[in-house]
């Protein structure tokens, strides 16, 4: 339906697209779509193609599920990383996170979010199998629980243990620098850092 506040449908468009990504309200999405309207076409084309490419030629690992340009991420291909390994973490934001501290040389593995039922989120909607078969191969010798200090973080680390426990695999957790309810996203790169330096044995909360 059109909105008489807007000088134009095509525009009213553009800011109800834009008011649909996290974080912009529809007065920011305004302020972006006039922005758009001054700069030259080629610029404003350039943009939409990365989006464009970016939802149609971006891939998963196979192996850890980071986002990649081809089958295999250049982390997983780097043969200078540690390989023993596993840095399981929930987001391709918390490997970027994690990576600008320049403090781990592991490998990774993406579950692509956390246990969490208030939002209809089980362990069969994360790639847990697929971090078992990764473990089962014998290839690696611990694996860290980089989680956020959640609720819905320390239960899905502690699911994660029960499964993992039965492989020969150590399994640890970060120091408790980053405190309780705290995202890993709004972490600062120190803090991170030392927490991955300093990690610690899992001690799982429930027994």
């Amino acid at each position: 339906m059109f909105d008489r506040n807007y000088p134009s449908i095509i525009l009213q468009d553009a800011v109800d697209e834009l008011s649909s990504l996290p974080g912009v309200g529809r007065k920011s999405a305004l302020r972006f779509a006039l922005h758009l309207l001054k700069q030259p076409q080629d610029n404003v084309e350039r943009l939409g193609l990365s989006l464009i490419r970016l939802s149609k030629e971006t891939r998963y690992c196979k192996l850890c599920n980071m986002i990649s340009d081809s089958d295999t991420c250049d982390i997983c291909r780097d043969a200078k990383r540690d390989r023993s390994v596993i840095c399981v973490v929930e987001s391709i934001r918390d490997v970027i996170s994690i990576e600008s501290t320049m403090q781990y040389k592991g490998l990774y593995h993406v579950l692509g979010g956390i246990i969490s039922p208030m939002d209809g989120v089980g362990p069969s909607d994360l790639t847990i199998d697929q971090l078992l078969k990764r473990v089962e191969t014998g290839e690696h010798s611990e694996v860290i629980m980089v989680l956020s200090t959640t609720m819905e973080g320390e239960t899905t680390a502690f699911y994660l243990y029960k499964l993992l426990n039965k492989f020969p695999v150590k399994i640890s957790t970060i120091a408790r620098g980053i405190g309780f309810g705290d995202e890993l996203e709004y972490t600062d790169e120190v803090t991170l850092g030392r927490s991955i330096q300093n990690r610690q044995p899992f001690v799982p909360l429930k027994q």
